[in-house]
C-alpha cells in the first residue's frame, strides 16, 4: 500500500537564494517521507499611502501616474513570478504548487492563522525573510512570530527558517527567547517589568556596601526617603510609557512592541552599562534624575492649574451658553404657535389651489384626447401615404424583376446549349478517362486468384452466366472489391497452353483504347481474363431484342446512333494502325459492341487466339458497315436496293431512333454501300482512317443541328414522358464511373469525384482527365449543386444516395 503523501506548506521572502536554502532544509528534512510542498505567495495591494520603488528611488505610490503605476505593478508582479517559477523548479521531481493569497487590510498573523485553520495545515515551515519582507521591524517580526506560535491550532507543526538553520520559539520567565538548532539565542523579547522593582533589586543589593550596617532608626528613616522617590519616579515612569505608547500606536502598525527601550531600561541601562560607577554616584545620579524629575511634576503641576482655569472659564462659557438656549427655547416655541397657524392658513389655501388644479388636469386630459385623436389620424393617413408609396416600389421592382428574369432565362438557355454541347463532348471523352483511369490508377493488370474468381461468381453459377462466348469460353458477372466486372473463362478445349495465354494476356493488355473493352486482371487457374463491366449490354440486346417488353429510354435515338458508328470505328481504326502490323478484329458484330451508363461504345471480343494478317483488313470494313447499317435501319437484314433511292431509305430508317435529318443519313447510307463494297472487288481508297474522318464529319453536323434545336438529355431521368431509374452521366465520375458522393470541380471546369481527381493529381498529372489538355492550377473546388441535385434524384426515386 502506498505512504499518503503530506502537504507542506512553506511562506517564502522575495530573496532568491534563502528561499532555496529553506526548501533545501524541506527537502532534507522530509527526504523519506513522500511529500507536496504549497508555496504560499500573499499578494500586497497598493495603495497611496504606500511606498513603490522606482528608477529614482522609493517613492509614494500616489505621487506615479495611474499608467506608470499600472507598468511599476506588471514590472513586479514578473519579477515575482520569475521568483515562483525558479521556486518550484528548485523542487526537482518533488511536487509542489502555487498559492497565492491576496492580502487585505486584515494583519499578517491574522491572515496566517486564518489559512492554517481553513486549508487545515498541519505543517506549516516559515522562511524568516517572508516576515521581514512584509516592511516590520525586527522586533515586530520577532512578535508577529510568538503570536502566530501561540495562536496556531495544536494539530499545525510550525517551523521557522533563516538561513537555512531552524530557529526555536520558546517562554522563560518574563522572556521570550528564540534560538537557532545548536541554542544559541539570535532574539528575545521582554514583559514589562515595574520600575519600583527593578530599582529595588538594584538598591538592596548594594545598600550594604554604601552605608554599613544601618541603625533600626535610619532603616526607617531610609526606607521612607527611598518610598518617596521610588513613588515619585514610578509615576514619572507611568507618564513616559503612556506617551511612548501613544507614540508607538501612532508610528507601527498595531502588531508588536516599540523599537525603542523603556524609560526604566533607559536608566537601568545607563547606571549598568558603565561598570566604572561607584555606588554613590550610582545614587547620585538617582537623586540627579529625582530632582530632575519634581522639576518636570512640578512643571505638569502648573500645566495643570492653568488647565483647571482653563475649565473654570469654559464651565462659565457653557453656563451663558445654557442660558442663552433657554431664551432662544422660549423664541422658538413661540415660533412654533406662529408656524402652525401659517400651516392652517395654507392648508386651507393648498384644499383651493387642489381644486383648480383637478379642474385644470380635467381639461388637459381632454385636450390629450384630442391631441392623441389627431395623432392616431394623422398616423393612419402616413401609413396609407406609406403603403401606397410602397405598392407603386413594389410594382416597380416587380416589373424589374419580370425583365431581369427575362435576361436571366435568356442567358439560362443560352447556357443549356453550351451545357448540353459540352455533355456530348464528355460522352465522347467518357471512355477515354475511364481507360486512362483505370490505366494510370491501377498502373499494372491485377492478378486474381482462384478464391476470388470462384467467389465472385458464386462458383461459376448459371444465375451470373451471362453467356456463352462459343464452345471455348463462357462470360460470367460478378463482383470484386464492391465493383461489378465481366469474367470470361476461357475452357480447357481452346488448346491454349500456360504460356501462349499468358503471351495473349500481355498483349491486350497493351491495348489501350477509349472504345475498347479495358481488361482489369487476369487469372492463370483457371485461364480466365477480367473486363470491366458494361451496364447497358450490347448493341444487339438494345435494337433487336423482341422476346421482352423493352423499355423506351433504351431505344438509341438517331444522333446516339451516329456516335456509336464513330466511337466503333475509332476503335478500329487504332487496332489497324497498330505497329508493326495491325491487329484486326475478325468478328465485329452488334454482340460484340457494348455499352456502358452513358451507351458509350466499346468493342469487345479481341479474341486470344487471333491469327489474322494485314490482308484481313476488309473483313472489319465490311462489318463496320453491316454494323451502322443495323443503327441505320434497326433490323439485322435489309434489302441494299431499298438504299439506293430516298423513298426506299425513308421506308427502312428506324422510326424508333426519332425523326432522322434525311441528309445525314443520305450521307451515312452512301459511306455503308461503300464500305460493303470492299468485298466485291478492291478498293484501296477507302480505308479505316478515311471511313473515320468522313464518321466524324457526318458526327459534327449531327452534333451541330442538335445544338440549334435543343436536346434530349434530362437530368430527371425523363424520357418520352417516362420516369426512368437510369443515373444521368452527369452525376457520374468520368474516372471511377459511379456515382459522385463528393463532387468537387477541377480546372478544366469538369466535376470529379474528390478521391479520384486527387489520386489522379498525386501521380503526378497535370493535364486534364477529360480533354487531356494541360491543367492551370491543381486546385478542386467542391461542387454542392451537382451534389444536391444528386440528393434530390435519388430521393424522387426513393433510391438510396452512394
Amino acid at each position: 500500500m502506498e505512504a499518503q503523501v503530506e502537504k507542506v506548506y512553506v511562506a517564502l521572502g522575495n530573496e532568491l537564494q534563502d528561499g532555496f536554502k529553506t526548501l533545501a532544509w524541506i527537502l532534507r528534512r522530509w527526504k523519506s517521507q513522500p511529500i507536496s510542498i504549497v508555496i504560499l505567495h500573499v499578494t500586497y495591494s497598493i495603495s497611496g499611502k504606500d511606498y513603490v520603488y522606482t528608477p529614482f528611488g522609493k517613492l509614494p505610490a500616489s505621487s506615479v501616474s495611474d499608467e506608470k503605476l499600472k507598468v511599476l505593478r506588471r514590472y513586479e508582479q514578473k519579477k515575482m513570478d520569475n521568483i515562483l517559477s525558479k521556486y518550484v523548479a528548485f523542487c526537482g521531481k518533488v511536487k509542489a504548487e502555487i498559492l497565492k493569497v491576496e492580502q487585505t487590510d486584515e494583519s499578517i498573523h491574522k491572515l496566517i492563522l486564518d489559512l492554517i485553520s481553513g486549508l487545515h495545515i498541519t505543517k506549516l515551515v516559515i522562511g524568516f525573510t517572508f516576515i521581514k519582507s512584509s516592511s516590520w521591524r525586527m522586533k515586530t517580526a520577532i512578535s508577529v512570530l510568538f503570536y502566530i506560535h501561540e495562536h496556531k491550532t495544536e494539530s499545525c507543526e510550525l517551523f521557522i527558517i533563516c538561513g537555512g538553520n531552524e530557529l526555536f520559539l520558546r517562554g522563560e520567565n518574563d522572556q521570550r527567547i528564540q534560538e537557532d538548532g545548536k541554542g544559541v539565542m539570535v532574539a528575545k523579547k521582554k514583559d514589562k517589568v515595574s520600575f519600583k522593582f527593578m530599582l529595588e533589586k538594584m538598591f538592596l543589593e548594594n545598600r550594604h556596601s554604601l552605608f554599613g550596617s544601618p541603625t533600626k532608626k535610619d532603616s526607617a528613616n531610609l526606607q521612607n526617603l527611598w518610598e518617596n522617590c521610588v513613588q515619585e519616579m514610578e509615576i514619572y515612569y507611568q507618564q513616559l510609557c503612556s506617551n511612548l505608547d501613544v507614540e508607538n500606536c501612532d508610528q507601527g502598525n498595531g502588531t508588536g512592541t516599540s523599537q525603542q527601550p523603556s524609560p526604566t531600561e533607559a536608566i537601568m541601562l545607563q547606571i549598568n552599562g558603565n561598570p566604572n560607577m561607584s555606588p554613590a554616584e550610582k545614587i547620585e545620579f538617582l537623586r540627579k534624575t529625582i530632582s530632575e524629575t519634581r522639576g518636570m511634576i512640578r512643571m505638569k503641576k502648573k500645566e495643570a492649574k492653568e488647565n483647571a482655569d482653563r475649565h473654570a472659564k469654559a464651565e462659565r462659557a457653557i453656563y451663558l451658553c445654557e442660558r442663552r438656549a433657554q431664551e432662544l427655547d422660549v423664541q422658538i416655541k413661540e415660533e412654533g404657535d406662529n408656524r402652525r397657524e401659517l400651516n392652517k392658513e395654507l392648508d386651507t389655501e393648498k384644499e383651493q389651489l387642489h381644486e383648480v388644479v383637478n379642474n385644470i388636469e380635467e381639461s388637459r386630459n381632454k385636450m390629450k384626447s384630442l391631441i392623441e385623436l389627431q395623432y392616431e389620424l394623422s398616423h393612419k393617413l402616413h401609413m396609407s401615404k406609406m403603403a401606397k408609396s410602397q405598392a407603386e416600389v413594389q410594382l416597380e421592382n416587380e416589373v424589374m424583376k419580370r425583365t431581369d428574369m427575362e435576361r436571366k432565362i435568356e442567358v439560362l438557355r443560352r447556357e443549356r446549349d453550351v451545357f448540353q454541347r459540352r455533355i456530348e463532348f464528355c460522352r465522347q471523352q467518357d471512355a477515354t478517362g475511364t481507360a486512362e483511369g483505370l490505366s494510370e490508377l491501377s498502373c499494372r493488370l491485377r492478378e486474381y486468384t482462384d478464391e476470388e474468381i470462384k467467389q465472385a461468381t458464386n462458383e461459376f453459377s448459371e444465375r451470373f452466366r451471362l453467356k456463352s462466348g462459343s464452345d471455348l469460353s463462357s462470360v460470367y458477372k460478378g463482383r470484386i472489391n464492391h465493383v461489378t466486372v465481366g469474367i470470361k473463362v476461357l475452357n480447357s478445349a481452346n488448346g491454349l497452353s500456360q504460356e501462349d495465354f499468358q503471351a495473349k494476356v500481355k498483349l491486350i493488355s497493351n491495348i489501350r483504347h477509349p472504345h475498347l473493352l479495358a481488361m482489369m486482371g487476369y487469372c492463370f487457374q483457371p485461364n480466365c481474363t477480367v473486363f470491366e463491366d458494361m451496364h447497358n449490354g450490347s448493341l444487339q440486346d438494345v435494337l433487336f431484342s423482341f422476346h421482352e417488353k423493352k423499355n423506351p429510354a433504351r431505344d438509341l435515338q438517331w444522333q446516339d446512333r451516329i456516335r456509336i458508328a464513330a466511337e466503333v470505328c475509332s476503335a478500329l481504326c487504332y487496332l489497324h494502325m497498330a505497329q508493326p502490323k495491325p491487329i484486326i478484329h475478325g468478328h465485329l458484330s452488334p454482340s460484340n459492341v457494348l455499352l456502358d451508363h452513358n451507351l458509350v461504345a466499346k468493342v469487345s471480343g479481341l479474341g486470344l487466339n487471333q491469327s489474322y494478317d494485314e490482308s484481313h483488313v476488309g473483313w472489319d470494313i465490311r462489318a463496320l458497315g453491316i454494323l451502322t447499317l443495323n443503327l441505320i435501319t434497326g433490323k439485322n437484314w435489309v434489302d441494299e436496293a431499298m438504299l439506293m433511292e430516298k423513298a426506299g431509305l425513308v421506308r427502312v430508317l428506324d422510326e424508333k431512333a426519332g425523326a432522322w435529318p434525311l441528309d445525314l443519313a443520305e450521307e451515312l447510307v452512301s459511306l455503308v454501300l461503300r464500305c460493303l463494297s470492299v468485298n466485291n472487288g478492291p478498293n484501296t481508297d477507302l480505308r479505316m482512317v478515311t471511313i473515320m474522318e468522313e464518321l466524324c464529319e457526318i458526327r459534327k453536323k449531327a452534333d451541330a443541328l442538335i445544338a440549334r434545336g435543343g436536346s434530349g438529355l434530362n437530368i430527371e431521368g425523363i424520357v418520352h414522358g417516362e420516369v426512368t431509374n437510369e443515373v444521368p452521366r452527369v452525376f457520374l465520375c468520368p474516372i471511377f464511373q459511379e456515382v459522385m458522393k463528393d463532387p468537387h470541380i477541377a480546372a478544366d471546369g469538369f466535376s470529379y469525384e474528390k478521391e479520384a481527381i486527387g489520386e489522379w493529381l498525386r501521380l503526378g498529372h497535370n493535364t486534364s482527365p477529360m480533354t487531356n489538355l494541360k491543367l492551370e492550377h491543381n486546385i478542386v473546388i467542391p461542387n454542392h449543386t451537382l451534389r444536391s441535385l444528386a440528393q434530390d434524384w435519388h430521393y424522387k426515386r426513393s433510391i438510396p444516395y452512394p
